[in-house]
């Protein structure tokens, strides 16, 4: 697997987390992926052969070809038919509701064409040159100018809801709501209610996200650390309370997933 991310221009670095490519040569034998929860919001163009999403143990679709990936709260199996070259754009989670005016709730757990969301003219240009685009960075300048060309002067995201974000990702994900509004409490209804529009699940269960991936990521960098040091560590109650959690967004415990080959991807996603 060869896997790249690349930073985006200054303008859109609050909005954009990433640019990144995957490259996996066809293999015959490829297992499913299990995809984990990042509460990042994507688009994708699949450059390569289909992917199938899998919505039940045997039965799947293709994904579009250019889409959007709406919030996740819970795993979903992908698998390659043949040569994967994938090329995306991750949003923070307030990134996307920049570009569009359909409610970002109604992007939740799937994957909807660009050609929904943007004028089709436009969405069917930028798939077509995204494809013959020679390389990443021609790539990156196509999406950015199209992003750039539909950046909104007027936010699209209330303050309080970023506010809440930044807090989230920058303590890990280990901040109440509470303790985030602090005196304001009156206006928790409003921001959940906001929350739900603008990035697609509850503050509490972006939250969970975030914090799981801080688990992940020491999981992956620290393999063999004692799980209670890396619940301890991640700020969970206690390691039953991370056992939970993670099985909740990943649907395997901590120790099936290391090593497991349907991890694979989302290991080196989040590594």
């Amino acid at each position: 697997m060869n896997y790249q991310t690349y930073q985006p221009h200054p303008d859109l670095e609050s909005i954009i987390r990433c640019y990144w490519t995957l490259e996996v040569p066809a293999d015959p034998n490829a297992q499913k992926q299990r995809i984990v929860p990042d509460g990042c919001i994507e688009m994708a163009f699949i450059l390569g052969d289909d992917i199938k999403r899998y919505t039940s143990e045997d039965s799947f679709i293709l994904q579009p070809r250019a889409m959007v990936l709406g919030q996740t709260v819970e795993p979903f199996y992908i698998e390659p038919t043949g040569y994967v070259n994938t090329f995306a754009v991750s949003f923070y989670p307030y990134g996307f509701a920049n570009f569009v005016s359909v409610p970002i709730k109604s992007l939740a757990n799937k994957e909807t064409p660009i050609v929904k969301l943007f004028d089709q003219t436009a969405a069917e240009r930028l798939a077509q040159e995204i494809v013959e685009a020679e390389d990443a960075t021609q790539r990156i300048e196509i999406i950015e100018r199209f992003l750039l060309s539909r950046l909104t002067e007027k936010p699209m995201v209330d303050h309080i809801v970023k506010t809440t974000i930044d807090t989230l990702l920058s303590r890990k994900g280990n901040s109440s709501i509470s303790s985030i509004l602090k005196r304001d409490l009156s206006k928790r209804r409003q921001l959940e209610r906001n929350f739900v529009k603008q990035i697609g699940i509850s503050p509490k269960q972006l939250g969970k996200v975030i914090r799981l991936q801080s688990a992940l990521k020491l999981m992956l960098n620290q393999e063999g650390e004692n799980l209670t040091n890396i619940a301890y560590e991640s700020e969970y109650y206690d390691q039953a309370h991370f056992i939970k959690d993670f099985k909740e967004f990943t649907g395997v415990s901590p120790k099936e997933f290391l090593g497991n080959e349907n991890m694979a991807l989302s290991s080196l996603f989040y590594k």
